[in-house]
């Protein structure tokens, strides 16, 4: 998978990338992701990649031709599956869009930024609008990193494990049951004596139940999706 990013803060996105399971995705070659600065693509000397909206009002806009400058290099190079734009009033984040878009081969994501692009850049290059909840950020990077690393780890060779990722909250619209480890006993506090027992098919039963619990009494509209 290749995945480029379109960011005026690429500095903000080095720091994810070069880290714990997302660097380890890279150096195996699973997955590669390019940071790319939109001020390359301005047409002036000032790097200008903002402007006032047309009809007034507050707040600076992107414009769209270091977008389309940007976005139209890329696609020259290969074909491009996806383009994103990362926006609060896009279609919210969850785990099966994490899983589509874990079979795809090659995405641009599109960072926002001040009061959001020029519409004709939604209207004529994404493909897609993806939030990471009902809430406002400086810019769309730190949203960018979230749904890259949602993505990343479903890859096949990314966890060490790859069963891990298939018993996440939220894969057949269930939160993850309750999870121990060693010590069987601390401090009084006991772990459940069924997972000690060694009997794979009642620790499954017991999982399967206490995630519908735990679904029922904390996200109950989970339950209501999948019916």
């Amino acid at each position: 998978m290749r995945i480029d990013i379109i960011t005026v803060l690429p500095e903000l996105l080095v720091s994810p990338f070069e880290a714990s399971i997302l660097k380890r995705a890279q150096e195996k070659g699973l997955v590669s992701v390019h940071l790319h600065n939109l001020r390359d693509y301005s047409s002036n000397r000032y790097k200008q990649v903002d402007d006032y909206q047309y009809g007034g009002g507050a707040g600076m806009v992107m414009m769209i031709e270091p977008i389309d400058k940007c976005i139209s290099e890329l696609k020259a190079e290969r074909d491009y599956d996806e383009i994103i734009y990362m926006t609060p009033d896009g279609t919210t984040l969850n785990q099966g869009i994490a899983n589509e878009l874990s079979v795809k081969e090659n995405i641009i994501v599109l960072c926002g930024h001040y009061k959001g692009v020029d519409q004709r850049v939604r209207d004529q290059f994404v493909t897609r609008e993806i939030s990471i909840g009902d809430f406002v950020l400086s810019g769309g990077e730190l949203a960018a990193a979230v749904l890259c690393d949602s993505v990343i780890r479903l890859l096949p060779g990314v966890l060490n494990n790859e069963t891990s990722a298939l018993t996440d909250s939220f894969q057949d619209n269930l939160l993850a049951p309750p999870i121990y480890t060693r010590p069987a006993e601390y401090k009084g506090w006991k772990v459940p004596e069924i997972l000690t027992s060694g009997n794979t098919p009642k620790i499954e039963a017991w999982r399967e139940q206490k995630a519908l619990e735990r679904t029922q009494e904390r996200r109950p509209d989970l339950l209501e999706d999948s019916e």
